[in-house]
């Protein structure tokens, strides 16, 4: 079976990004073959350019490509840097310590809804200083895996992934009937 919309994919990948020097590559994310990343191809979940270099590929196939800054998560940008009163993060008049703190990342909602992650930059006693930018921004990421499993998505798969806004794990149902292997899911 071939990738192809609303198929179930599941596959292994490093993800490198271009390291300190000219041609040096660092290693940024891994999915193996005990916990591989799964998603249903073609519903919105993964970068249109990661999708793009997927499609028709079969267990078993093996790609490598990258994906340049544009076509990824863009340019990093100091205005997306900003400072937010504490009241945005206070929970009956105060700060949650275990929460808010310098390096963790916290899930925001901007004014239309739309949710977004930020890491904590700084808290002082008026404002918490986060960045907006998806960590991965400015980067040009290079790509090379293996197919594990493709397979028809079941309904149950569907609304896995779209009733958790697109996130890239597989749901409770990772040892079901028709799901070949454990992606490791939590």
């Amino acid at each position: 079976m071939k990738i192809s919309t609303n198929k179930f994919v599941s596959t292994e990948y490093e993800l490198f990004v271009d390291g300190q020097n000219e041609g040096e590559l660092e290693l940024m994310e891994r999915a193996t073959k005990e916990q591989p990343m799964c998603f249903v191809f073609g519903i919105g979940m993964m970068l249109q350019k990661f999708e793009e270099n997927l499609i028709g590929l079969e267990a078993g196939s093996k790609y490598e490509f990258t994906i340049d800054v544009d076509d990824a998560y863009g340019e990093y940008l100091e205005e997306n840097i900003i400072d937010l009163d504490h009241s945005v993060f206070e929970i009956n008049g105060k700060l949650d310590d275990e929460v808010i703190f310098a390096g963790n990342i916290v899930p925001l909602m901007d004014s239309e809804g739309n949710r977004l992650n930020a890491q904590i930059l700084d808290v002082n006693n008026e404002y918490v200083k986060v960045d907006l930018n998806h960590p991965l921004a400015g980067e040009t990421l290079h790509f090379k895996g293996k197919i594990l499993e493709v397979r028809d998505s079941t309904e149950q798969d569907l609304n896995k992934f779209l009733g958790c806004s697109g996130c890239s794990d597989c749901g409770d149902d990772c040892n079901s009937e028709h799901h070949s292997h454990n992606c490791g899911c939590k």
